[in-house]
């Protein structure tokens, strides 16, 4: 399988796109003035306590305040909780915090829509081959790691080097997988020195500051995507790439030869058409090889995607039709959550299947394609209504949110109040109005389509209306006006 990682670099922002096989898989966009948050780690205060909810809110210096729950509540004020660990009942927040109190806590989800950043106190620090939690005293291997040999040689590595460290926690990440003890104590020695540093900028300020901060994009991608299944690296940036070369030389070594930079005239994106794949990805409806589709809506609450047959009408009978555009949705749905970057809670609506059989094969389909998902997944059986539902953890922003904003017209709705409509409630106004206030006229004030019909096809209703109040009605088109805005101005 060809594995491509493509880096375009401007000042305003930087692109990172993923591309297996020649087709686009993800694309991450970080802005400059708005860089992520999450993996950043903050001094904060408390600056609302909610026992209804069982959680904080806390200042930490960003536009909004950000949101801490109970259950990710491991330290208060840089010192472990002094708390029964075998009550039968979780602690309360009030026991936990107060307004007032500083406390170190990261980012685990970035600010979504109206929705301020969530934190937590149980921080976690990575690097490139572990993830160190000061809070913990366990040791962990990726999931993805299957050999039990293997799990087991690391989890040593990292015990023979606990005994030089402060106590802690770690996970070891999947591309740990094969290398040398010295390159695991490397890394455990560079988290130790990283977290004495944050440790002594608490110490030194106790006000609200931002005590460490996440890599950016690039090198973040380097970290934690890059392993040695790509066979290049691409970087339209020549100072990009010699800051990516020399960490590469330091720290991923078998990556070296890989990284290239491109210096042609022509657009990286545009030579992989990722530019026009990255349009689509914004687009509601997404077309199948075989003549049917997809139907993405996301909302605040929930995406659902829904399957249909579109003009595949297949060769043998309904069943095996329905089936195999079933089955060819699971591969697109996978890509897309992928590339559109959709978390929380997902609704899959394939097409009724009555074969127990091909049920069991489009679910098989959709979690094999899940595995080389990055985001951790979980998918329930076919409900009794047909609907496949799954989570896909979120935490930045899916790419519309980064890239869209919802329309001023119709504020996100996708849909409008017909000119009829705006009519009939023109003239209830007109009438609401007339009957409370004492006028000698109306003037109404609308777009030109409201105005061409109130004129046009109910100008009868607006002559009785008329003689019904008493009084003259006036028309004037605002050329600024929506279709759905109107105003009635008594004269």
């Amino acid at each position: 399988m060809s594995e491509e990682l493509l880096i375009n670099i401007t000042p305003q922002e930087t692109r990172v796109a993923y591309v297996e096989n020649g087709v686009l898989q993800e694309v991450h966009i970080e802005r400059a003035r708005k860089r992520g948050l999450v993996g950043n780690v903050y001094h904060g205060r408390v600056s609302r306590v909610l026992p209804g909810m069982q959680a904080a809110f806390l200042d930490v210096g960003l536009e909004r305040t950000a949101f801490l729950h109970a259950s990710d509540i491991a330290v208060t004020n840089g010192e472990p909780r002094d708390l029964e660990m075998n009550r039968s009942e979780p602690a309360l927040i009030t026991e936990l915090l107060k307004e007032g109190d500083l406390v170190l806590a990261q980012v685990i989800k970035d600010p979504l829509g109206t929705k301020g950043a969530r934190l937590t106190t149980q921080i976690s620090i990575p690097s490139r081959y572990l993830v160190y939690m000061p809070g913990a005293d366990h040791i962990g291997v990726s999931q993805k790691i299957e050999d039990e040999d293997e799990r087991q040689r690391l989890k040593d590595c990292v015990k023979t080097g606990l005994a030089d460290f402060d106590p802690g926690g770690y996970i070891l990440r999947t591309v740990a997988e094969g290398v040398s003890e010295d390159a695991i104590h490397a890394d455990m020695r560079f988290l130790q020195k990283l977290w004495d540093s944050l440790k002594v900028k608490v110490e030194n300020n106790g006000d609200i500051e931002l005590v460490h901060e996440d890599l950016p994009l690039v090198m973040r991608t380097m970290r934690d995507l890059v392993g040695t299944e790509f066979e290049r690296v691409r970087i339209d940036s020549r100072e990009t790439f010699h800051r990516v070369h020399k960490f590469a030389t330091k720290f991923i070594t078998d990556l070296e030869e890989k990284i290239e930079y491109y210096p042609g005239e022509r657009p990286i994106f545009d030579i992989y058409g990722i530019e026009d794949e990255i349009q689509k990805a914004l687009e509601r409806k997404v077309e199948l090889k075989s003549g049917g589709y997809l139907i993405i809506d996301q909302t605040e609450a929930m995406t659902t995607i829904d399957v249909n047959t579109g003009r595949f009408v297949g060769h043998r009978n309904l069943e095996e039709t329905i089936f195999k555009t079933n089955l060819e949705a699971t591969q697109s749905i996978v890509r897309q959550l992928r590339l559109r970057n959709l978390g929380g809670i997902i609704i899959l609506d394939f097409i009724d299947m009555f074969d127990a059989e091909h049920r069991r094969q489009v679910l098989r389909a959709l979690e094999k394609g899940l595995d080389r998902d990055h985001c951790k997944t979980q998918i329930s059986e076919v409900s009794s209504l047909g609907l496949v539902e799954m989570t896909r953890k979120r935490t930045r922003e899916s790419l519309e949110h980064v890239l869209c904003e919802a329309c001023s017209v119709c504020q996100g709705r996708g849909t409008l109040k017909t000119a009829e409509t705006v009519c009939f409630e023109i003239l209830r106004e007109i009438l609401r109005e007339a009957r409370q206030f004492d006028a000698e006229r109306m003037l109404v004030l609308a777009s030109q389509e409201v105005v061409d019909l109130l004129l046009d096809e109910e100008s009868t209703s607006v002559a009785e209306l008329e003689d019904f109040i008493g009084k003259q009605i006036q028309f004037q088109v605002e050329a600024q006006y929506t279709q759905e805005q109107y105003d009635v101005v008594l004269l």
